[in-house]
């Protein structure tokens, strides 16, 4: 048929209790007729469901018996069912699963075809093996997980076992560190995704099997009671290597749960961190500049000569000397801003020189614009930058909607309300000519009864007089010069209601209500533009300052597959957690914390000293300690670390030890 249906696909969907008879028969008549490779492999030509074999469908129905059926009859492990329906696209109907029988297997959480797949003895399933769009298996996982407790659950199982299979099927793999055509990781298409809870498990993966502890991105350094000092692996997280996760959560704009995700470990401590270190202190720098920018300006735009023309002659006097440094100071400051919105500024300077009063506009804009700009620098403070926030948020979604419909009632009764005007002739007043005589001296040879007092005569003046009905400024005008009256006088009592007592009261109330529900979520929404601000900040440093201002340290957490010691470059979160105790912690130290005399250093010697000490100075030492002479009782795994942040009541000893 023209859709590729053979009857083997067609028995695989009329299943009966996972149950077909004819399907064994349709095979040995393949067999019989030496067609049967290509009588298993035969798939859908359709582009709905282009690609799709007897595998796939074998596999859909969640029937392992035919799925090892059609494997051992020499099905296509690796066949791709690239069709409409199995494509990734928003809106459309489908289900992406990553093309490959493997990838079907383990988005339907079917764990026993997973491992039959990759282990059975006739045609093992590549692990690393992709799609048309450079997807591994890890991909796919990530890409259908949707945040919600039981799928979440099943794709951190599946994932978890994965990647433990790569490394069985073979040590040097490691498939989280594949990436697709465009250039992202399981663990960055999580953060560009949006997919907030594997991307926690992903960063705060933690192993215990000395096989397979080189998989994981998170060691417990040491443990006190509830308190666990983790080092979290930061290799693809920092800004200091290309296309981070940082980057990618913090720049992506249409990227859902960003202000979630930037509260998850380390990604919020290392943001703190990074204030603290030198962002808080050039923002507050860049803050202070500005303001004396404007002010400088502001004072120079008041002080301008209104008896001369521009530009202004220089006089030898304090005053003109001031006034020219700040025209001077104004102008490179415009060049300065001229990518960031400083456009009206040079407008203004160019009008200025050229000797055009014109300036004067451009600069009162400008003016206003820049001063409005400060709130930008709100975002350094939380309070204010909470109070920002929320002004942003109203004026995009209340202000913006509300503007919208007012428009369209100010044009509608504007549009209306000049046609019931009319200009009454002389014929209709009492004595004509002497009505003639008063309006050709007073109002300069206009019609009678149409001088320009009269309010509705034209759409500006209309326009002008409805908006201050609105602003509740408005005077009622009722004259006989108007050709239906009472039509007049219900249009314009219905602007009032419509705008004035509807449109204004229904604002204040949706403003309420914005604010009453943005409030739980401003704080991260100021968390979430604070780090923007960061990240600007940090690639305005030169590569030197970069390197010098880098968070975390390299420790050797352990050991590669290979027996080379596995060193990563590592940040430190002190948590606490009151549910997990001091027992069977993979990696932990023996005494947590440094020795009294690290721990009576205070201020920049503790910090010198610390930074003087190199993880990798402990290796010589934490290779002689032999882990059978240890007396615990607890298994613990080993890691060798540096200095770290020590709880209280620490016995002496500067050396971490191997357990």
């Amino acid at each position: 048929p023209e859709t590729g249906k053979t009857a083997l696909l067609k028995a695989l969907l009329n299943l009966n209790n996972h149950r077909n008879d004819t399907i064994p028969v349709l095979l040995e008549i393949a067999e019989k007729t030496d067609n049967l490779t290509q009588f298993v492999n035969a798939a859908y030509s359709d582009s709905y469901y282009k690609g799709q074999t007897a595998l796939h469908i074998a596999i859909e129905r969640r029937c392992m018996h035919f799925v090892a059926l059609l494997v051992r009859n020499g099905a296509d492990v690796h066949a791709k069912a690239n069709g409409i329906f199995f494509k990734q696209k928003e809106g459309q109907t489908g289900f992406y699963f990553g093309e490959l029988p493997l990838s079907l297997a383990a988005c339907t959480n079917q764990l026993d075809v997973v491992t039959y797949l990759l282990e059975n003895p006739y045609s093992p399933a590549d692990i690393s093996a992709t799609d048309s769009m450079g997807n591994n298996v890890l991909h796919a996982l990530v890409s259908i997980s949707d945040n919600t407790k039981e799928n979440t659950k099943f794709i951190i199982h599946m994932y978890d076992y994965l990647l433990r299979m790569g490394v069985k099927i073979n040590p040097e793999l490691n498939l989280e560190s594949m990436k697709n055509k465009k250039g992202l990781t399981p663990l960055k298409l999580a953060a560009k995704a949006g997919k907030l809870e594997v991307l926690k498990h992903i960063i705060g993966r933690e192993i215990h099997d000395e096989e397979c502890r080189f998989l994981s991105r998170k060691f417990t350094e040491w443990a006190y009671g509830p308190v666990h000092s983790s080092l979290y692996d930061l290799s693809a997280l920092d800004t200091y290597e290309a296309k981070s996760v940082l980057e990618i959560i913090i720049y992506g704009s249409e990227t859902p749960n960003r202000h979630e995700m930037l509260n998850l470990e380390p990604l919020k401590h290392l943001l703190q961190e990074k204030w603290n270190n030198f962002a808080s202190f050039i923002f507050y720098i860049k803050f202070s500049i500005y303001l004396s920018y404007m002010i400088i300006f502001t004072t120079t735009a008041y002080n301008r000569i209104e008896e001369q023309k521009p530009p202004f002659k220089v006089e030898a006097t304090t005053e003109s000397y001031l006034r020219v440094t700040g025209q001077v100071i104004t102008i490179f400051g415009a060049l300065y801003l001229f990518f960031q919105g400083a456009v009206l500024l040079l407008a203004s300077s160019v009008l200025y020189v050229v000797g055009r009063e014109e300036y004067v506009g451009f600069m009162v804009i400008g003016l206003a614009i820049g001063w409005i700009n400060l709130l930008y620098y709100t975002r350094g403070f939380q309070r204010m930058g909470i109070y920002s926030v929320m002004m942003q948020k109203i004026f995009l979604t209340d202000i913006m909607s509300f503007l919208l419909v007012y428009v369209v009632f100010l044009f509608g009764f504007g549009a209306e309300l000049p046609l019931t005007w009319e200009c009454p002739q002389p014929s209709d007043f009492l004595h004509p000519a002497l009505v003639v005589l008063i309006e050709d001296r007073v109002y300069n040879n206009t019609k009678p009864g149409c001088h320009k007092e009269t309010t509705y005569k034209n759409f500006k003046t209309t326009f002008l007089e409805l908006f201050r009905f609105t602003i509740g400024m408005g005077d009622l005008e009722f004259t006989e010069n108007y050709r239906f009256k009472e039509v007049f006088i219900f249009l314009l009592i219905s602007y009032v209601i419509l705008t004035y007592i509807l449109l204004l009261n229904m604002l204040i109330a949706l403003m309420s209500k914005t604010v009453e529900k943005i409030s739980k979520d401003s704080k991260s929404v100021w968390n979430l533009q604070r780090a923007i601000t960061i990240l600007d900040l940090e690639k305005s440093l030169p590569r030197f300052l970069r390197a010098r201002f880098r968070s975390g340290e390299p420790v050797t957490v352990g050991l590669l597959s290979d027996g080379r010691e596995d060193l990563r470059w590592c940040f430190r979160v002190d948590e606490v957690n009151w549910t997990k105790w001091n027992t069977n912690v993979g990696l932990i130290n023996e005494e947590p914390g440094n020795s009294e005399i690290t721990r009576r250093m205070t201020g920049s010697r503790r910090r010198r000293a610390l930074q003087e000490r190199s993880w990798r100075t402990m290796l010589p030492l934490l290779k002689e300690i032999k882990p059978e002479k240890q007396e615990e009782d607890v298994r613990l795994g080993a890691i060798i670390t540096g200095p770290a942040r020590q709880p209280p009541g620490q016995s002496h000893g500067t050396t971490a030890k191997a357990v």
